[in-house]
């Protein structure tokens, strides 16, 4: 999905069936149907994709989101642009986030 400033506007916060774990150094999400785990979905996370995961809160935007990422990484701008927004829109497809309207 491109950079632009209509999706840095946009706030996600994290799907309210998806638990968070930390197993041998490595950070889990795993999706909960009912009371089962799908693991058959398990996504797997880098650091950047943690941090990003933690940011989703519901209450930062793309742009702060963006911001943070700047600071916190050594990573150019559009580097860190294009990797948030393809790391979003997969999230969104696998349904473990939520779109604040």
């Amino acid at each position: 999905m491109p950079l632009s400033e209509p999706h840095l506007t946009r706030v996600y916060q994290q799907g309210e069936n998806i638990v968070s774990r930390n197993i041998a150094g490595e950070s889990l999400l795993v999706p909960i149907r009912g009371h089962v785990a799908d693991m058959q979905r398990i996504f797997a996370l880098d650091p950047v994709g943690e941090f990003i995961w933690n940011k989703l809160d519901g209450t930062l935007s793309l742009s702060g989101i963006l911001e943070e990422l700047l600071e916190t990484f050594s990573v150019d701008r559009d580097r860190a642009g294009e990797d948030l927004m393809g790391f979003i829109d997969e999230l969104s497809r696998a349904s473990l986030i939520e779109e604040i309207k």
